[in-house]
């Protein structure tokens, strides 16, 4: 990389004002999308109502962006042009940020790089137009314009050609330019977008989402079942919690309704979208206990504060922040969720419900997401013999039977299927429970419920009794930088409490003197660096937890009841009733459903009955 001559002395000299604005172009405006969104962020700043958005070809020859916002005046518009001019700070407190842009370089550098044109009216003032093409202004000159500001850019990247050679396909860049602005839609309900697709001439609306009012989480359910769908909304839960001064609210996903990937995951700070690693960890370190390392949650969060205690300059797109205290926010963020997850109980997603039907059609469906293995013919003729000789002479039966259950008065039975899960009405292949519910049917997964409940109470006899540690025989010391012992010994109070014993040992080095017990032989070396390598890079660590966790998972696995057995009517009901009253017991330790609720009217609507 090194081209200097040793021979000629380099000249330090200043860049005339078209390089500097190209270069600081090259941070601010990294696509279309980029351009977009300092636009709109500008639009909602000045107090835009509606914002109507056009794109064509992914926005690589025109963007433009209306609104109704206070506009701009004849002699600001020049002004507006200029590096590091703009309204919304005065220069005296840099995190005293209450607007999304302030540093007053977007309009300038989309100039540098594009034909840029403004057309503005401000209340009382007559409306003026200025243009901008490669970085050299036009004069101001008298427009029509009713209210607000229009802002059109042509031609991005045609002062710098090379920026486009990596420009994606049209498709990319116009999917890039929707996300922007439904993450944009999402931070502010009470504002209207329209974003439209002129390309070749056309006008096709992708994207609309109308003004939505009431309070806080009334807006904000309209706007996310505008955004993200209905059934999000559907199997969302509502989170709402406090901590020093830090608030967090929004929407959590049952895991049930997980995703592929994070593709459904927006976080907010201070109104902000952000794609930020401690808050992208936080809501997947909430979520660990229920998902499986391939299924991602789905979630809207919205973390408020003073702005004093948050830096949103660390970052050029400003679309990462810096907390003053992230272990606080971190744990908020957690312990709010498994908070909300935990008052939800049994409850699973619709979604599953709804597949369930889509199988039962006689039409093509995408493959199942969730499935667990029936047991083969020869488990269950070994199964039928451990629990009972005559049991082995039903395996080549078909395994479905109904149980009696006797009741002592009609109101009782009407009682038990007024619960959440209803009354056990019979058992088919020895694994799934069929219960009869006041408008409709429980199908419920044996094995998997009943995995949970076991799983839900180890953790519960945990959390009682503390983690049992064994001692050491001989002390394992692991030698690390001084910097890195430091950041270890300062969590091993919690370390100390999942029975991960640690002391100094002098310079830079850590002895481990004591290891969960429930772990067996560990590499207690292993463990310290990788407990390490996840707080540097997210701050705190839940290894330890998150490996006694795994271990008792595999023994509800084991000592839950196993698909095979055959179960009688108060064994099933039992089964129900402690799943009504146990948290998370709606999907297994893997996240998937332990139960599908089919609705009595939907069942009709499969036999025409309605």
């Amino acid at each position: 990389m090194n081209t200097h001559n040793p021979n000629i002395r380099p000249v330090i000299r200043q860049l005339d004002e078209s390089a500097i604005n190209r270069i600081a172009a090259g941070e601010v405006v990294e696509r279309p999308a980029s351009a977009v969104k300092e636009l709109v962020e500008n639009a909602i700043d000045a107090g835009a109502r509606r914002i109507d958005i056009a794109q064509a070809d992914g926005g690589k020859t025109l963007i433009r962006v209306a609104d109704d916002g206070c506009g701009m005046t004849a002699a600001e518009l020049p002004v507006a042009l200029s590096r590091h001019a703009t309204s919304k700070i005065d220069g005296s407190d840099l995190l005293n940020i209450h607007s999304f842009g302030f540093r007053g370089e977007a309009l300038p550098s989309l100039g540098a790089v594009g034909r840029l044109t403004i057309t503005s009216r401000a209340e009382g003032a007559e409306a003026a137009e200025i243009s901008v093409v490669g970085g050299q202004a036009s004069g101001v000159k008298p427009a029509a314009l009713n209210r607000g500001s229009v802002v059109a850019l042509r031609d991005l990247f045609y002062a710098t050609p090379a920026r486009l050679k990596f420009m994606r396909t049209d498709r990319a860049e116009a999917q890039a330019i929707g996300d922007v602005i439904k993450r944009l839609a999402m931070a502010e309900p009470s504002v209207g977008f329209t974003l439209r697709d002129v390309t070749g001439g056309g006008d096709r609306v992708t994207f609309r989402a109308d003004p939505q009012s009431g309070d806080l989480f009334d807006a904000l359910r309209g706007r996310l079942g505008q955004v993200m769908g209905r059934e999000f909304i559907e199997n969302a839960l509502a989170v709402d919690a406090e901590r020093e001064g830090f608030r967090l609210t929004g929407y959590a996903a049952l895991p049930t309704y997980s995703r592929g990937s994070s593709v459904a995951q927006y976080l907010f700070v201070n109104g902000r979208p952000v794609r930020d690693k401690l808050l992208i960890g936080a809501l997947r370190g909430a979520y660990q206990d229920f998902l499986s390392r391939d299924r991602h949650p789905a979630a809207a969060l919205f973390i408020d504060c003073d702005p004093h205690k948050v830096d949103v300059n660390v970052h050029p797109a400003k679309s990462e922040v810096r907390f003053r205290d992230p272990g606080l926010v971190r744990g908020l963020i957690v312990s709010a969720l498994r908070h909300a997850l935990a008052e939800a109980g049994h409850r699973a997603s619709t979604t599953v419900a709804g597949a369930t039907l889509g199988a039962m059609r006689p039409e093509p469906t995408a493959p199942r997401v969730y499935q667990m293995d029936r047991p083969s013919a020869g488990a269950r003729a070994a199964a039928y013999q451990t629990q009972a000789p005559g049991f082995a002479e039903l395996r080549d039966n078909w395994s479905a039977r109904v149980e009696t259950v006797e009741e002592p008065e009609e109101a009782s039975v009407q009682q038990t299927e007024a619960l959440p899960l209803g009354a056990a009405r019979g058992q088919v292949h020895e694994n799934y429970i069929i219960a009869q519910t006041a408008d409709g049917m429980v199908i419920v997964d044996q094995h998997a419920a009943h995995e949970r409940l076991v799983y839900e109470r180890l953790k519960r006899q945990m959390a009682e009794n503390g983690v049992a540690a064994q001692a050491l025989l001989i002390p394992e010391v692991v030698d690390l930088s001084s910097d890195d012992a430091g950041r270890l010994l300062a969590v091993a109070d919690d370390l100390g409490r999942m029975g991960l014993t640690l002391e100094p040992f002098g310079g830079g080095a850590v002895a481990v003197r004591e290891t969960p017990a429930i772990l067996g032989d560990v590499n207690a070396k292993a463990l310290v660096l990788d407990i390490l390598d996840e707080l540097s890079d997210q701050g705190s660590s839940g290894l330890v937890q998150e490996k006694i966790e795994a271990i008792l998972s595999r023994v509800a696995c084991h000592g839950s009841i196993r698909s095979g057995r055959r179960m009688r009517g108060e064994e099933m009901n039992a089964l129900l009733r402690e799943m009504e009253t146990t948290p998370h017991s709606g999907q297994c330790n893997h996240g998937r459903p332990t139960y599908v609720e089919l609705k009595l009217a939907d069942i009709e609507r499969l036999f025409g009955r309605t």
